[in-house]
């Protein structure tokens, strides 16, 4: 496999999954200035949607959209523990909490990236991510993960998701059980090798 990323972007999830997984895979750093990879390939021509994550498989075949590479990189390693087995309820839940990080936490971020954006919408913002964290405040207040006591590909995503929150001026103090979630998933030998190789910690 071979997972084209952009350094601290969302892509990194999937990096980090890859790590947990103990699958071997490749990495292509893809360079958004110009839309081209590290060795030169025209990004659009890998995948026209123009974003990552995008992950190549074995076969050749493109896989695109994070919470479904993050689920097939589960599925190729079932005892990694990454995913519930598919078709039973605790994958629905999985899948619930991963369309609810795409959905509800990943989109609010996007807008505060905007540097032209209107203070005031920006102020709606926030507003808006506070309340959809204080679910995740709520969660985490019960169970040291979002699945319960196992880490799984949902705290991959929602880990990169809210390491953002600096970037864009977000303060996550008021929510002391994510502060200490983040920590912990922060020491965990596949984030430090996802980070070490994107260039984001030495």
């Amino acid at each position: 496999m071979n997972l084209y990323f952009a350094p601290g972007s969302c892509s990194q999830a999937s990096h980090i999954a890859l790590h947990e997984s103990g699958l071997p895979f490749e990495t292509e750093k893809l360079i958004p200035s110009t839309m081209k990879t590290e060795s030169g390939a025209d990004f659009m021509e890998i995948n026209p949607k123009g974003y990552v994550p995008t992950l190549k498989m074995d076969d050749g075949n493109i896989l695109t959209e994070g919470a479904v590479i993050l689920q097939y990189i589960a599925d190729q390693n079932p005892g990694s523990g990454l995913a519930p087995k598919a078709g039973t309820l605790e994958r629905y839940r999985l899948q619930e909490w991963l369309n609810y990080i795409a959905t509800e936490i990943h989109k609010s971020y996007g807008p505060l990236f905007n540097k032209a954006l209107p203070d005031e919408a920006k102020i709606n913002g926030r507003n808006v991510l506070t309340k959809r964290l204080s679910l995740v405040e709520t969660r985490l207040s019960k169970t040291p993960y979002l699945m319960g006591d196992s880490f799984t590909v949902c705290d991959a995503y929602l880990f990169v998701v809210l390491n953002w929150s600096d970037r864009v001026g977000f303060d996550l103090n008021q929510f002391p059980k994510i502060k200490e979630y983040l920590a912990r998933i922060a020491t965990r030998p596949s984030v430090l090798a996802a980070l070490r190789a994107e260039g984001l910690i030495q």
